[in-house]
């Protein structure tokens, strides 16, 4: 008979079960984790948040000025529609 080292062995956990992560516990911990997490965020430059800022403007006036369109379009028809 052949033996499995542990390394081997498959593992005997449920296919749902989802490993949960060890944390502190209280209030404390939680800024702590939240800090940590903060570090890890990469930041964008100035330039960067301008430019996708601009992008951000540019699109919602697009789509202001798109659906002000269909708008008007659609009041002018069923105004036609509904003279007859």
């Amino acid at each position: 008979m052949s033996t499995m080292s542990d390394q081997q062995k498959p593992s005997m956990k449920a296919p749902s079960s989802i490993p949960i992560p060890k944390s502190k516990r209280g209030l404390k911990g939680f800024w702590q984790d939240t800090l940590a997490e903060m570090k890890k965020v990469h930041w964008p430059t100035r330039p960067e948040t301008n430019r996708l800022t601009g992008t951000v403007i540019l699109v919602c006036v697009t789509l202001v000025v798109l659906l002000y369109g269909l708008s008007v379009a659609a009041d002018q028809i069923l105004r036609i529609i509904l003279r007859r």
